[in-house]
């Protein structure tokens, strides 16, 4: 079950810069143990070669290259050198996204275009590039992390990550839908309040710092009583990108252990 053994499986934000396991490098690492080749693709190349060392280690197959993936030339030269290598990719996994404070009035222009650029752009670009191969070799499948935020106000002010998240949402919906006919599905997982190591970044910019408050407050909001980790998205990304999941396409799975389900 769940296996992906012979798949060729790409995957954007593949590293965690800080020390612990953030989604790209959880996803990674565990599609690596189901089977599946990774290619990773990660702005810190360093971080990328720790994620690769691990999966290496356990004697799996992956390959990193550091790549904006906001930046058209860099997706298309990485993507062309991932079909070099192996003639095909089977899944993509877009994993990166970046949150900045501030309503419509305090966020900058150039903060706005950024959140767009990290969080929505980047898997328009990914998709551009790779849909048309994995068309070509018959089917394929693609991940997008979205966000609760993308479906609710979930307590902070972050009105251009919220707004992106959203139409990422709807832009794999809309994709995916386009794409049923062609043996290619799209889908979104959408984590809620994770434990990985972006919170003590996120209690800097939204809890003035405040690292061990900013959690409790995250568990406390969380109908089970606690945040989930990196690997409760990640087993969701795997079920998306499985055969397991063949039928399914042009949706989303929330991983939030109830939050959504309990916020007006």
């Amino acid at each position: 079950m769940l296996r992906l053994d012979g798949k060729v499986a790409v995957v954007t934000g593949c590293g965690t810069a800080e020390p612990g396991w953030g989604n790209g490098k959880t996803i990674s690492v565990l599609f690596a143990r189901q089977g599946a080749t990774i290619e990773g693709a990660d702005r810190s190349l360093e971080a990328a070669q720790e994620t690769a060392r691990i999966i290496e280690e356990e004697g799996g197959a992956c390959h990193v290259e550091r790549c904006d993936v906001t930046d058209p030339a860099d997706v298309a030269a990485y993507v062309a050198g991932v079909v070099e290598r192996h003639g095909r990719i089977d899944v993509l996994v877009n994993n990166v996204g970046r949150s900045s404070p501030g309503g419509p009035a305090e966020l900058g222009e150039a903060a706005w275009d950024e959140q767009i650029d990290v969080n929505l752009k980047s898997a328009y670009l990914l998709c551009h590039e790779v849909l048309p191969v994995m068309e070509r070799a018959g089917g394929g499948g693609g991940v997008s992390g979205a966000s609760v935020a993308g479906l609710r106000y979930i307590g902070k002010p972050q009105v251009g990550y919220a707004a992106a998240k959203a139409a990422l949402l709807q832009f794999t919906r809309t994709t995916g839908v386009i794409y049923a006919s062609r043996g290619v599905r799209l889908n979104c997982v959408v984590p809620g309040l994770i434990h990985t190591p972006l919170v003590d970044r996120l209690a800097d910019l939204y809890a003035g710092g405040d690292r061990e408050g900013f959690a409790a407050h995250r568990h406390a909001q969380v109908p089970m009583g606690r945040m989930g980790d990196a690997w409760d998205v990640a087993h969701a990304a795997l079920f998306l990108a499985s055969d397991e999941a063949r039928y399914i396409t042009a949706t989303e799975i929330v991983v939030d252990g109830g939050l959504v389900a309990t916020t007006p």
